[in-house]
């Protein structure tokens, strides 16, 4: 049977890759709902001329979809995915997934009670080649055991497309609830740990006071009992960079180390997804380009057999946990 999924808010482009990505396993999208017409949704109708628009979210959450895809504001998130869910859907979420803790645990509780999937969409882990590359190498034991992640996350503000909603901080949750799970997911999948302590956060505004909701400067430390790792995004993407971030993790293990320079090299091999790879034997870097993408087919088959093979539900909730962790401390701490 043909997986079917529908797409909830179209406020972020991430919903860009979330459907043609789903599309590419074999799934069918029966249609989108969007609250008026957000800057990404002209560019989605231009990618999927074929998708129609259904007029209320009822409708949508009444259309029989096996699958939400849910991108829209950021405070909206958990609000859509609990509504697909009680309709009998299981969601993936554009990231971050909840913007307070509150909302978080009425996603656990929501999962609890119909037993669906609540998964997020971490896509610099799950729409990067490299990383897929990257995760067998460290599973071959490339690098010994991963002890640090380094995880650099900079975007570029592109101020003259961003909605009112970017500005304001309890709608788009704060930059470490926002750009920084992607990094909080990157490390504890990659160091094998199941919970880990925030040591350290901070959050700034440096270069942009005129708009008081912003934070275009973060930073975190984490520690669990197998590693520790440094996280930091910002809003600074120069505009000469050919791309909106030069984004990287850097793994270290007890036998060597990897470094992902996601989108771009600069200096180095044109194109995106090189992987350097150090250890006793091998110092060299790995074009990772043609690695896959196995995190949409894994989900689409967990949706089927009722497993866990793209990511486990209690990895998701702790990534989150984290990340809202980081911004209430470091928003205590007077950043």
């Amino acid at each position: 049977m043909t997986l079917s999924f529908i797409a909830l808010g179209l406020d972020h482009r991430h919903i860009y890759g979330m459907t043609e990505n789903m599309q590419r396993v074999g799934a069918r999208c029966l249609g989108y709902w969007t609250e008026g017409d957000p800057q990404p949704l002209e560019g989605y109708v231009k990618r999927f001329p074929d998708v129609p628009r259904f007029d209320t979210l009822e409708a949508a959450l009444g259309a029989g979809a096996d699958l939400a895809l849910v991108s829209a504001v950021p405070a909206d998130r958990a609000t859509l995915a609990v509504r697909a869910m009680q309709a009998g859907q299981d969601v993936m979420t554009d990231k971050p997934g909840c913007t307070t803790h509150a909302q978080l645990e009425q996603i656990k509780a929501c999962v609890a009670e119909t037993g669906r999937i609540w998964s997020i969409n971490f896509s610099e882990r799950f729409e990067v080649p490299s990383v897929t590359l990257a995760d067998q190498l460290v599973q071959d034991g490339a690098i010994g055991r991963v002890v640090h992640t380094t995880g650099l996350g900079p975007h570029r503000l592109n101020r003259a497309t961003r909605p009112d909603w970017f500005f304001e901080r309890d709608r788009y949750g704060g930059v470490l609830t926002d750009i920084a799970s992607h990094q909080i997911d990157q490390f504890l999948h990659f160091t094998g740990s199941e919970a880990a302590e925030v040591t350290m956060a901070h959050v700034a505004n440096h270069a942009n006071p005129a708009d008081a909701g912003l934070q275009d400067f973060g930073e975190l430390s984490l520690r669990s009992d197998r590693a520790s790792g440094y996280i930091r995004v910002d809003w600074y993407t120069p505009d000469a960079l050919p791309n909106w971030g030069d984004g990287r993790l850097t793994l270290l293990g007890t036998e060597g180390y990897i470094e992902l320079r996601k989108y771009v090299d600069v200096g180095g091999r044109d194109g995106t997804d090189s992987v350097v790879l150090v250890n006793g034997d091998r110092c060299e870097v790995l074009d990772g380009r043609d690695a896959g993408l196995p995190y949409f087919g894994r989900l689409a088959d967990d949706i089927a057999h009722r497993t866990e093979t793209a990511m486990t539900q209690a990895h998701c909730f702790r990534v989150m946990e984290l990340a809202l962790d980081a911004q209430a401390l470091a928003e205590r701490s007077g950043a």
